[in-house]
């Protein structure tokens, strides 16, 4: 397949004869998608939007997305469509994938690129290139994998993802919120909270690798029950098995999984999670409760007994849909309070980001305390923010000042206060002390008036955050303790 070639030379900068300056993108539509050189309209004299026809052999899955015969049938999509895709793409950013092809690099010739895109899809003759493969650290020491598309590939996924999103939207479980448009993980970590009212004990269960195990059959048969169109098959199965690209240019097939980075893999999981797990639970356990969050499953149930029955009857739901549980990670869980005086090892789960345990609650109409069961930004969730403010060294910014450190680092607290804050926020007072007292170092080593006295410079620091609120933006909610 041929490649795009890149616009920019090792240093980024543009060749000569390419125009650095950006396309006015927003007006590129309505001038309709220019004709690339090298690249033929499907339909001789091309119309503007028109459904293209094309003739599709597609009668087992094994075929799908490689014979183009002889049955004809529409592929809807438009150039509307592709440029709406576009513009999600561009607003999501990311990196680039393996041609090095940046969205910059890709919007110096935009309209061309994208009719491009908009012919071979139209078309069937789209076939997706190999996905970079990315290593990311995970909290236990080891590597988490990500498939990386190219920005075009990007593009036509978000083409797919937006046509075919709608119809599944209309079946999926309530209690499934990652991933899903006007749902979120605030939405689901509220719902465990509220759960764990009414159920004394939870399934914290933790899928072994699912996104590199997903099978590529059964998501195609679940993509059957809601898709009759033989196209959106075709690229569906494409995108599955689209090889992953290391870093030494080795390509590998894949025979299952979907990876991690893909735009439309989120919405193939949730499919195949729904088929596994939610409408089977339903059906099995309609007088129990779950969440889920992508493959993040909580399961709440009334006795231990019953949480015993019911995670065994779930590792066999698993391994009949070639899953597995992680062993380690996945538990039972007792929700102990006041009123649950049961002796259990364990008390505590986590859930994206916040941790759920016992605590000492305020019951604020008796004045009193009781033992109550909340959440809170978990500890793992405060031992990576520290780690990121550490390896900052923002205290040996001497030649900075404060506003600038503050410029530097209140995206990054805004983000933290609005996430982990939206449960029981005095539980930042640690996170924000640790960011405070990096602060009044930076301020030792900067200003010499201080000779060294980290007590002189906390005051200075308190008496700023006092006089001075909005220079950041923890400061503006209380948080100027050290």
């Amino acid at each position: 397949m041929k490649q795009r070639k890149s616009y920019t030379d090792v240093k980024g900068k543009a060749q000569a004869g390419q125009s650095p300056a950006r396309l006015n993108t927003d007006a590129v539509y309505d001038g309709g998608l220019s004709r690339s050189s090298d690249e033929t309209s499907v339909m001789g004299a091309e119309r503007r939007a028109e459904v293209v026809q094309l003739e599709l052999d597609l009668p087992t899955l094994e075929n799908l997305g490689k014979n183009l015969s002889t049955h004809t049938k529409e592929i809807p999509i438009t150039k509307q469509m592709v440029w709406d895709a576009f513009k999600k793409v561009r607003s999501n950013k990311g990196s680039a994938g393996i041609d090095n092809q940046t969205l910059a690099d890709y919007e110096l010739k935009l309209k061309a690129n994208l009719y491009k895109l908009w012919n071979r899809m139209s078309s069937g003759s789209y076939f997706p290139v190999a996905v970079k493969e990315v290593s990311i650290p995970k909290a236990d020491g080891k590597e988490r994998k990500l498939g990386i598309p190219t920005v075009s590939d990007r593009i036509a996924q978000e083409v797919i993802k937006s046509y075919l999103e709608p119809r599944l939207e209309e079946v999926f479980s309530e209690h499934s919120y990652g991933y899903r448009p006007l749902k979120n993980s605030h939405q689901a970590v509220a719902e465990v909270r509220d759960n764990v009212q009414k159920y004394a004990w939870a399934i914290d269960m933790d899928i072994s690798s699912f996104f590199d195990n997903m099978s590529h059959e059964k998501v195609m048969l679940a993509l059957e029950r809601h898709v009759s169109e033989k196209w959106l098959l075709m690229y569906a199965k494409r995108w599955l098995t689209a090889p992953m690209m290391d870093k030494n240019g080795k390509e590998s097939m894949r025979e299952k999984g979907t990876p991690q980075g893909g735009v439309i893999s989120p919405l193939l999981a949730n499919l195949f999670l729904h088929y596994t797990f939610d409408k089977w639970f339903g059906q099995q356990y309609p007088y129990l409760s779950f969440v889920r969050y992508a493959d993040d499953i909580i399961v709440h149930c009334n006795s231990e007994e019953e949480s015993q029955k019911v995670l065994s009857a779930i590792k066999e739901r698993m391994s009949a849909c070639e899953l597995n549980l992680n062993e380690e990670k996945t538990q039972i869980v007792y929700c102990k309070t006041a009123n649950r005086k049961l002796k259990f090892k364990t008390v505590k789960f986590d859930f994206l980001g916040f941790s759920f345990k016992p605590q000492m609650t305020k019951n604020r109409k008796l004045n009193k305390f009781y033992l109550g069961y909340n959440c809170g930004i978990s500890r793992k969730s405060e031992l990576s923010i520290g780690k990121e403010i550490k390896e900052t060294k923002f205290h040996l910014w001497t030649g900075r000042t404060i506003l600038d450190i503050a410029e530097t680092f209140n995206p990054k607290l805004r983000g933290w206060l609005n996430y982990y804050g939206k449960f029981q926020p005095f539980k930042l007072n640690r996170i924000f002390g640790v960011f405070n007292w990096r602060l009044i170092k930076w301020a030792v080593k900067k200003y010499k008036r201080f000779n060294g006295s980290m007590r002189k410079a906390g005051n200075w620091i308190r008496a700023t955050a006092k006089s001075y609120p909005n220079i950041f933006v923890h400061w503006q909610h209380g948080f100027n303790g050290a």
